[in-house]
């Protein structure tokens, strides 16, 4: 049964379970107080009743010294007897006004004989109810007993009991009630906030552009409620930055498969029908085989490139534990000189000025990525600007991070394209030719091995020229 009922009582919701929670503990206040109200009130009324007692004792315990038994009659419904007490017994004197069953008496009187003071005992007389008996000695071997009803105490306790009962339970009734609205009241933003989960609950979060409009705009409910909201609505922003940077992701996964999937798809179909040409008579000449088979190696060769840097990007991406990097103390100057001397014999076409400043910097990196940076950047400055473009590279150190710019004085990139520039595959050309474009992910990687190193790749200029600047701590990793 308690099982049952406490398994119900955690079904109920929070307000209800606070409400009840208080009006239990406000039944125990109320129950303590009422039982100390009353239990003061009666022994307040009983030693009243024992100081009017003594008063009336005085005026009797005369009477009876001069006349040997109280000739006065008692107030109505109290007795008043007198003891002759020695060696342990007591004999009452008569006449006298006692009850059918005076043992009480009698057992009070034998004990007030052998106490040196007045002496008071509530006890209950058979056929007469609650009395108080009070016993006071009048001279030395006569014992005075006097009992007074306590019905009219009784009924005034009873009456007491009754108010409080009626009071605290209207009292108890009426906190229930307030306080369930007032609980509810104040657990209202706790309410608005459950109803704000529950709409997250039902928004589809399988979208790939799913977003979480809803939050919890409440301004009340306390410091505590506040602090519960505010952190409340920063894990709605993070979970709506996380979908946000999820749809992205899965945006450029689709974009870089179908990108991935085009790039090879050409060197593949290429290989595919010079394979095919095989199987023609003419194709088995010698000179016409030769012209094929270099065609099939450098398709290969091409194909061999692209999933390089398709690896280099993808174990740069993982910062596996062993990063691909080999850094050491390395001069910056000289591996610019260079990579400036091999895009000389590739582009004699573009002419390259190289400005060093002819002081020596020097930076701890891996000479091998950062010369392939530069390759980059600088074939990047050839492919896309037409014959006879100016090429310059400026190298600058200083006590916190070196810098290398490559410029070029060709058409410049649109403002609209510099933001996806270092993405993988994209192209400024949006007609993906390759007479003059590569696979689309030079800059790309240029820009993960930077990163890699803890440096920056940024790109500047305007109409008429394009400024590539990297960034090396002067620690790189």
């Amino acid at each position: 049964m308690i099982r049952r009922w406490w398994r119900a009582h955690r079904g109920l919701r929070l307000g209800t379970r606070l409400a009840l929670g208080l009006g239990a503990l406000s039944l125990v206040v109320f129950a303590v107080v009422g039982t100390v109200l009353t239990a003061y009130m009666r022994d307040y009324l009983e030693r009243q009743l024992a100081d009017q007692m003594k008063l009336v004792q005085i005026v009797q315990s005369k009477d009876a010294a001069a006349h040997g038994t109280v000739r006065r009659k008692p107030y109505y419904g109290w007795y008043t007897a007198v003891y002759d007490v020695s060696a342990g017994s007591a004999d009452l004197r008569t006449p006298a006004e006692v009850p059918a069953d005076s043992r009480a008496l009698t057992d009070l009187a034998r004990t007030m004989a052998r106490s040196e003071e007045d002496l008071t005992r509530t006890v209950r007389i058979g056929g007469h109810g609650p009395y108080l008996l009070r016993a006071c000695e009048v001279e030395p071997g006569v014992v005075l007993v006097s009992a007074a009803p306590l019905g009219d105490v009784e009924d005034t306790v009873d009456r007491l009991v009754t108010v409080q009962v009626v009071a605290f339970g209207l009292a108890l009734l009426a906190l229930v009630v307030l306080g369930r609205r007032m609980l509810r009241r104040g657990l209202k933003p706790l309410s608005d906030m459950a109803s704000t989960a529950h709409g997250i609950a039902s928004h589809d979060l399988t979208e790939s552009a799913s977003r979480l409009p809803l939050r919890d705009g409440g301004r009340d409910g306390g410091q505590e409620v506040a602090e519960l909201r505010t952190a409340f609505n920063t894990m709605l922003e993070h979970i709506d930055a996380s979908l946000a940077v999820r749809a992205e992701a899965e945006r450029r996964l689709r974009r870089f498969v179908a990108d991935a999937s085009h790039e090879l798809r050409t060197p593949l179909m290429s290989v595919r029908g010079y394979a095919d040409l095989f199987q023609y008579a003419a194709a088995n000449e010698p000179a016409e085989r030769e012209r094929h088979l270099a065609r099939l190696r450098a398709e290969a060769a091409r194909m061999g490139v692209l999933l390089d840097d398709l690896l280099l990007l993808a174990r740069l991406d993982a910062d596996e534990v062993e990063a691909p990097l080999r850094c050491r103390e390395t001069d910056l100057t000289e591996l610019v000189r260079q990579a400036a001397d091999a895009f000389r014999a590739g582009h004699p076409d573009h002419p390259l000025t190289v400005r060093t400043g002819g002081a020596v910097v020097k930076v701890r990196l891996d000479p091998q990525r950062i010369r392939q940076v530069l390759d980059n950047l600088l074939t990047n400055a050839a492919v896309h600007t037409p014959p006879g473009t100016a090429v310059s590279v400026t190298v600058s150190g200083g006590a916190d991070a070196a810098r290398v710019a490559v410029a070029d004085a060709g058409p410049g990139i649109p403002a609209a394209d510099r933001e996806r520039i270092f993405d993988r595959f994209y192209r400024v050309d949006k007609a993906r030719s390759r007479d003059r474009g590569g696979s689309g992910l030079g800059l790309s990687v240029a820009a993960s091995l930077v990163r890699a190193h803890g440096g920056t790749v940024e790109v500047g200029g305007g109409p008429g020229a394009t400024v590539f600047t990297v960034t090396l701590p002067a620690a790189a990793r």
